[in-house]
């Protein structure tokens, strides 16, 4: 617990020191190219999610101070005065005066201290309330940042992705752009029907929308990544904003064994340690209602002044100190401890309950995950030497056609096949990178090293 509270006191710091900076007189960094550590560390900073779940901390730490209350003493100053023309006096024997019981005017003012001594275990359990609330606080926060820094490297390799496939329609466009120009280029020397030329041109003409489409993937990409880091768009942006990616899609080995990731999502995930916080709440909930059946004891002592009952002059008071003990107990409260009682152990076996179905849903979260990961590096692995195949296909296929024993439709289901294979090994690296993240995720190591660093 005590890495958790310096994990989170070090962030709050960071986040604090770099705001500082980057307000005093730091450059736009969507002007240059970032990388994913560059990204990670503006999503600290500026992302709305963690923002909001800082102040969410924050104010999870006045209730621990609000709840650490009852053990600490009160230091409690209390005044009146009083303006009162119904009194009554005492008339004896002459030639002794009148003796007036209530004056006119009247004041008094003290000073006291009150200390809790026995509460019936509302005092120890208000200070372990508070100890499991600042703990619960600090999963939760913890949670808000793992949940954003997925999304982060999800939304770079999304962008590095579209980029990539952009690159890989430009060229099949190029590719079947050349081969209109040769088909032409035969059908002039007559060479070749007209045919030929027409499925060239259709060819091309379904290339291009592939294109379209990625140039919008692409933008909008970009856009969700901006949004992540919490940067304001310029109003003079429109369609592309500048957002530039230094990093690119490679494939760094990870291995995991499920057991070992079962295992460290149990021991790590925040949610779970939210709960199993949540359910000690729950519990000390149920100490605190059962302090309804036992009395309550405070000690007190102080100075108070007043005036003088016997005089009509303010100025002559009466002073002195006081020191005492109060007790009090509902020994028939109509059944309301009785039904507090019922009420939390109720919430408290929910507790119990949300316990066991997170670790369920966690086991099995970590199981998809761990599996999507191998489905996504078996399927880069069997991508690693088509690219090359299908380029040497196509250089073959061109070949045979100038040769004049191969066709336009072995050269045209070439180019088809190279750009596949190009757009297929481009989508395994990005699913790869995402199903390394997500699994990561799962397992509670959402922001490990290799990822942070620059």
């Amino acid at each position: 617990m005590l890495k958790s509270c310096l994990f989170v006191a070090a962030l709050l710091a960071t986040s604090r020191l770099r705001a500082a900076e980057t307000n005093s007189a730091a450059p736009d960094p969507l002007t240059r190219p970032l990388s994913l550590g560059e990204c990670i560390d503006l999503a600290l900073k500026q992302n709305s999610a963690i923002l909001k779940g800082q102040s969410d901390l924050e104010a999870a730490y006045g209730v621990v101070v609000q709840t650490r209350a009852i053990a600490i003493p009160k230091l409690r100053a209390s005044g009146n005065y009083e303006f009162n023309n119904a009194f009554e006096s005492l008339q004896l024997p002459p030639p002794a005066p009148a003796v007036t019981f209530q004056q006119e005017q009247s004041w008094s003012a003290g000073l006291r201290v009150v200390q809790s001594i026995y509460e019936g275990g509302r005092i120890r359990s208000s200070l372990k309330t508070a100890r499991l609330t600042k703990e619960q606080a600090i999963f939760d926060f913890q949670r808000v940042v793992a949940d954003t820094l997925v999304d982060v490297r999800i939304g770079y390799f999304d962008i590095l992705l579209a980029a990539q496939q952009i690159v890989v329609r430009e060229a099949s466009v190029k590719l079947l752009t050349r081969e209109l120009e040769d088909t032409q280029r035969r059908l002039e020397a007559g060479t070749v029907p007209r045919f030929n030329v027409l499925r060239a041109e259709v060819e091309l003409a379904n290339a291009q929308p592939k294109l379209i489409r990625a140039k919008n993937d692409y933008r909008i990409a970009k856009n969700n990544l901006a949004n992540l880091l919490g940067y304001n768009l310029p109003r003079n942006v429109w369609e592309d904003i500048p957002l530039q990616l230094s990093g690119r899609l490679e494939a760094e080995l990870y291995e995991i064994e499920l057991p070992a990731a079962i295992a460290r999502a149990l021991e790590k995930r925040p949610e779970l340690g939210a709960l199993r916080k949540a359910e000690s709440l729950r519990l000390e909930d149920v100490a605190r209602a059962r302090a309804g059946y036992w009395p309550s004891a405070q000690v007190f002592a102080g100075y108070g002044s007043r005036n003088s009952q016997f005089s009509s002059d303010l100025t002559r008071d009466v002073s002195g100190w006081n020191a005492g003990v109060q007790v009090s107990w509902d020994i028939l409260d109509g059944f309301l401890t009785k039904g507090k009682v019922q009420q939390t152990q109720a919430l408290h076996d929910k507790a119990k309950f949300d316990v066991a179905d997170i670790m369920r849903r966690i086991e099995l979260e970590v199981r998809t995950a761990h599996s999507q990961f191998i489905e996504a590096k078996e399927v880069l692995e069997s991508q690693k030497k088509v690219v090359e195949q299908a380029d040497e296909a196509l250089r073959l296929a061109n070949a045979r056609a100038e040769a004049g024993t191969g066709t336009q439709l072995d050269v045209l289901s070439a180019q088809t096949a190279l750009t596949e294979a190009r757009s297929t090994q481009v989508q395994a690296l990005r699913d790869y990178a995402v199903a390394r993240a997500r699994l990561e995720r799962a397992t509670g190591d959402s922001a490990p090293r290799t990822v942070v660093q620059k």
